[in-house]
């Protein structure tokens, strides 16, 4: 059963495993431990002990005591610089976010890059939520269910996420796009 210790301690070894762009699978297999340690601690359902913790941080790597010393988990960062964005997205396609852990968080901010002809896939996009943005530089190609617009600089979408939806980089420069997804779930 979860308790704020247990919780505290998945929390802060999520947020450094996701830093660190490790899966749980292969956090587990770095520390020598079975997949479902990390899930269950992350999930704050256990406590390990020290040396259980040593082993899975070493795997990392980084220092017991640097782990405590991080600042809170739930620690409200406010302002982000560029190099602390996280990107969750590879390919012709970046999506850098604003904050890497949006557990508890009403809303998603991404600064989208699209490189010249690059798209979201064939197979169109459904999740929970809405979702919106404004073209910052270059030619986005919006579909929405049957719907297809080329939008440009200053142009902007706001749509249920739950639609049937593609991008797509029209033109030969890039595209960005500062778009937000409420909640998060993309």
């Amino acid at each position: 059963m979860p308790n704020g210790l247990n919780e505290e301690i998945g929390a802060r070894l999520r947020q450094i495993r996701e830093r660190n762009q490790l899966s749980q699978r292969a956090l587990a297999k770095r520390a020598g431990v079975v997949n479902s340690t990390i899930s269950l601690i992350e999930s704050g359902q256990t406590n390990p002990s020290v040396g259980a913790l040593k082993r899975i941080l070493d795997a990392i790597p980084i220092s017991v005591a640097d782990f405590f010393s991080l600042a809170e988990v739930g620690g409200e960062q406010i302002f982000f610089r560029n190099k602390e964005l996280t990107e969750i997205g590879k390919g012709g396609v970046s999506y850098l976010q604003i904050g890497n852990n949006m557990v508890g968080r009403s809303i998603q901010i991404l600064k989208e890059t699209y490189t010249p002809g690059a798209d979201t896939g064939k197979v169109k996009l459904i999740h929970a939520g809405e979702e919106g943005g404004i073209i910052i530089s270059g030619r986005l190609e919006v579909t929405v269910d049957d719907q297809r617009r080329i939008l440009g600089p200053g142009d902007a979408y706001y749509f249920s996420s739950r639609r049937p939806h593609r991008f797509r980089c029209i033109g030969e420069e890039p595209c960005e796009v500062v778009s937000a997804c409420s909640p998060p779930s993309f």
